[in-house]
């Protein structure tokens, strides 16, 4: 894949930054989510320990509001390596590349690297981590030699970024990740390519794509 098919593919997810941390933010979307209507939804669509997994995603949330980013970061990245199971797109839902929401990823209890990195991010953003703390991370994993993704948190402009991960579940610094290649991370800011520590020069890009659209569908619909 070239630079510019990954661009073109990566940079979409922008917007499910932005609209996803939008609704998650906003108090009536929240309600309407996790309300017993919904949930008694969920557990048609999904099944009871789905309730489970999406009760305790409500409890992680709330709870997450008032703790520190290190506690957030800890607990958000154990929860989701602990209730969401490895398995690729073309397995779990028959196509090679899907973007899954974080109510379908844990409404199945499973999903890809990417569907790990964007339910951590988008649950750091609405329990009020800042944008410009967090940066989805595209990698080589050299461990076995294959594309990956993971969410970076980072103090600071010059702080070593921690790795949020699903292949290695402890909390790390990007420094003692030496299996990871970076190659380039995004935000809901922008895109950048990488250099040392995961940081790098921010580029331009163009956004769209009838998956993209798909996906924010999906999310508007609670899905």
């Amino acid at each position: 894949m070239g630079w510019k098919d990954i661009q073109f593919k990566y940079i979409r997810i922008v917007l499910l930054f932005i609209s996803v941390t939008l609704l998650l933010g906003n108090a009536n979307y929240l309600n309407q989510l996790f309300s017993p209507e919904y949930m008694a939804e969920i557990k048609d669509r999904y099944g009871d320990e789905a309730v489970e997994r999406i009760a305790g995603w409500k409890r992680l949330l709330d709870e997450g509001k008032g703790q520190s980013d290190w506690m957030r970061i800890n607990n958000v990245n154990n929860f989701f390596n602990k209730n969401v199971t490895y398995q690729s797109d073309l397995v779990h839902w028959g196509q090679e590349d899907y973007w899954a929401t974080p109510v379908e990823t844990l409404g199945t209890g499973a999903g890809d690297c990417e569907d790990y990195a964007i339910a951590k991010y988008v649950s750091l953003r609405a329990m009020g981590v800042p944008d410009s703390k967090l940066r989805i991370m595209y990698v080589r994993a050299l461990s076995v030699d294959e594309p990956h993704m993971v969410l970076l948190y980072i103090e600071q402009e010059d702080a070593v970024p921690k790795v949020l991960d699903n292949l290695n579940p402890k909390l790390l610094p990007a420094t003692r990740r030496a299996d990871l290649k970076p190659i380039y991370g995004f935000n809901a800011e922008g895109l950048w390519l990488a250099k040392a520590q995961g940081l790098g020069r921010k580029v331009e890009g163009k956004t769209g794509g009838s998956n993209w659209q798909d996906l924010l569908n999906r999310i508007e619909k609670g899905m």
